[in-house]
């Protein structure tokens, strides 16, 4: 069976200078991070005096000595806000740090596709199906695309339950519209978040119809479960992760697999369990 590259969010581990954090990266069996620049103590998306205090060649350089690569830094804003104000600032700062992306050594940028919600930008609102939600993100998406072209990067968009896209058919509407733009646009496919809203029995079809839609689109696993990894990893689980495996080396899929929302401690133990899914 094909196995992925393993990788983890460096933000599970505490906040601490590069090399700390690529270290600890590196401790618990990871040779790939999604880096949110908060991990060593800047924001998400950085203000403009930040990028006078952030070299991402050093960064790049400190994982790079640490045995870890960076697959891509995320650029979470809520992009279908529903102050436009809120939305352009959100862009503005993330085409700069679209710009600096391949410096950390990263192939992807990774987004929220937002919510109408104006507080949380993964929060499900029932305005986020609306004619007007999907106009303004894709006007702040036509920005980042723009942005994305020279910078060498792939934008990173997951199908999110409270997001704008919320689901794999939402995502391949949006690559009908692209066009050629859309091969600026890579899908994160999260069993988890793909499974939201749906009854256990119907997971496996789920999936199926997912992977399958969006399989020469994926750039990314991400690897959580519907409920805490600790549950998860006494056996507890709810997403089916031999069966996840089992569509990937189907699909011929070649994209990474990073795991999110565990603990420090927990980073080791869920790399083993994710291993022992796609190798076995």
């Amino acid at each position: 069976m094909t196995a992925p590259e393993f990788g983890i969010f460096a933000r599970v581990f505490p906040i601490g200078p590069a090399p700390n954090v690529a270290k600890a990266i590196a401790d618990a069996g990871y040779t790939l991070a999604q880096l949110n620049l908060k991990a060593i103590g800047f924001s998400t998306i950085p203000e403009p005096a930040e990028w006078r205090q952030l070299d991402p060649a050093i960064v790049r350089a400190a994982f790079a000595s640490a045995g870890v690569s960076c697959w891509g830094v995320s650029c979470s804003y809520n992009m279908a806000h529903p102050d436009p104000t809120v939305r352009r600032s959100g862009t503005e700062k993330a085409v700069e740090l679209i710009g600096h992306a391949a410096a950390f050594g990263a192939r992807a940028v990774t987004l929220c596709t937002g919510s109408r919600h104006p507080d949380r930008m993964w929060a499900y609102h029932p305005d986020n199906s609306s004619k007007a939600a999907w106009g303004d993100m894709r006007a702040e998406l036509d920005i980042l695309l723009a942005a994305a072209a020279p910078a060498g990067v792939v934008l990173g968009i997951e199908p999110e339950h409270g997001n704008v896209i919320n689901d794999a058919e939402a995502a391949v509407r949006l690559y009908s519209e692209l066009g050629r733009d859309g091969d600026l646009v890579g899908i994160v496919a999260d069993s988890a978040n793909l499974l939201a809203g749906h009854s256990r029995a119907t997971h496996h079809e789920v999936l199926e119809r997912s992977f399958v839609a969006l399989a020469d689109r994926i750039v990314c696993l991400h690897a959580k479960d519907v409920i805490p990894w600790q549950e998860a990893l006494e056996g507890r689980g709810v997403v089916d992760y031999r069966h996840v495996a089992q569509l990937y080396s189907r699909l011929g899929l070649s994209a990474p697999l990073i795991v999110q929302d565990v603990t420090p401690e927990q980073a080791a133990p869920a790399l083993r369990l994710l291993r022992d899914c796609f190798t076995s």
